[in-house]
């Protein structure tokens, strides 16, 4: 290691360089998450596919993505972050040209482990660093809840602007548009989409140049840093509490389809209900990230999931209808609470946990390897579900799903908040 951990932690980058690893942090994901969260109905009916096989596209990604995240950590703990993010967005903006032709379905799984190779193995565990060493020390809730709340800000937008392009070519009717008119509205969101990504991939190459320098770097990589991660107790408990927290944010896939199978709306209104999620995504993430550097960070993880467990009780218990709008806003509002607090936390609890700087790109591709398994099993179970059990039936399957696991990961956040508190750190 080539110098001291602590001084450098202090000297934080600009804040341009955290915007850019917001734009970057979202943008990657865009064309195979984001669209088929905010255009699921679309996107089912424009590929032909039902939620069991675009859950199975999700599984290829998972499975590629493992593998990822186990060989990235050594190369982000040794290499610039900004020249592999920028990479890392150019390839998969190029895979938007294969999405935009819509292939069939066994093409279509192919291009989801490409981009299960481009999201993380180059890009995953270098964001995650820059954004801890922008943080410094004292920061950390606030920078990986302005990171997630940013990104939750820069996912609405592409999904507003998709939204736009989308009614703007939809010729007709929305309910009555065709398969093909739909096919050719939603070519025209992929393919902005894809020339936006490589814009912030240039944005990134030529402007995100200080913050995870040489001083947080390795003079070497050895199999000696993933024994050494392994020995940490912090390392195996953020397994436990990403996998919990990011089978929540799976989940938030469906809220477009249950306005469609549950309240009734058509492709137009239930994409925008995804959008509308994702606003919500960067007020929590800044708003807990503040008050988690103000008071104490996993008491806040604790709490994000304990609210997404009472959401989940919500959706589960059958209450809402077709009539119920405001209801399933409110129940949208709480669920989102909890699971976009525990998403902007889990990270920011590294410095607590008490993991090595210079060490964090091979803790980060560890701890994913276990805490986003989701990305593998969530896909298929959450189909599987919403197919055998059509209409609110399945859905409240899911909800269930959910209130397991946001069980599960409050239980284990809480024994983290005990382990690692500190005096000068409580509630």
């Amino acid at each position: 290691m080539t110098s001291s951990i602590n001084k450098n932690s202090e000297r934080r980058a600009p804040w341009y360089y955290l915007l850019l690893l917001i734009l970057a942090g979202e943008s990657v994901f865009i064309l195979p998450f984001v669209l088929a969260r905010v255009f699921r109905p679309t996107v089912l009916e424009v590929f032909q596919l039902d939620n069991l096989q675009l859950g199975l596209c999700f599984s290829v990604y998972g499975v590629v993505a493992l593998i990822s995240y186990l060989l990235e950590g050594p190369i982000a703990d040794k290499y610039e972050p900004r020249k592999l993010i920028a990479i890392a967005l150019w390839m998969t903006a190029l895979g938007g040209i294969v999405y935009a032709s819509f292939p069939a379905y066994n093409a279509l799984k192919i291009l989801y482990g490409y981009w299960g190779f481009t999201t993380i193995f180059l890009f995953w565990a270098p964001m995650i660093k820059a954004t801890r060493v922008w943080g410094g020390t004292t920061n950390q809730g606030k920078a990986f809840g302005f990171l997630d709340g940013g990104r939750g800000l820069v996912g609405a937008l592409f999904g507003s602007l998709g939204v736009f392009i989308f009614r703007l070519y939809l010729l007709g009717d929305v309910s009555s548009a065709s398969i093909a008119e739909n096919q050719v509205a939603f070519r025209q969101v992929i393919l902005t989409s894809s020339g936006l990504i490589v814009l912030v991939g240039i944005l990134v190459w030529f402007f995100m140049t200080l913050g995870a320098n040489e001083e947080n770097s390795l003079d070497k990589i050895s199999a000696k840093q993933i024994k050494d991660v392994l020995q940490l107790p912090s390392v195996w408990m953020l397994m436990i509490i990403i996998l919990c927290a990011y089978i929540g944010y799976k989940i938030t896939d469906i809220f477009s389809l249950y306005a469609q199978d549950v309240l009734l709306y058509d492709q137009v209104e239930s994409a925008k209900v995804g959008t509308l999620l994702l606003y919500l995504r960067p007020i929590v993430g800044i708003a807990i990230g503040v008050l988690a550097d103000r008071s104490n960070t996993t008491f806040w993880l604790v709490f994000g999931f304990f609210v997404s467990f009472l959401g989940a009780l919500l959706f589960a218990s059958g209450t809402l209808t077709a009539s119920s709008n405001i209801l399933f806003f409110l129940s949208i509002l709480i669920t989102s609470l909890g699971i976009y607090a525990c998403r902007s936390l889990y990270f920011a609890i590294m410095e607590k946990g008490q993991i090595p700087l210079a060490l964090t790109g091979t803790a980060v591709g560890v701890i994913s390897i276990v805490g986003y398994t989701p990305d593998i099993f969530a896909g298929p179970i959450i189909g599987y579900l919403l197919e055998s059990s059509p209409g609110e039936a399945g859905h409240q399957k899911v909800f269930w799903m959910l209130g397991i696991f946001s069980f599960i990961g409050g239980l284990t956040a809480f024994l983290y908040h005990f382990r690692y508190q500190t005096k000068n750190q409580i509630i």
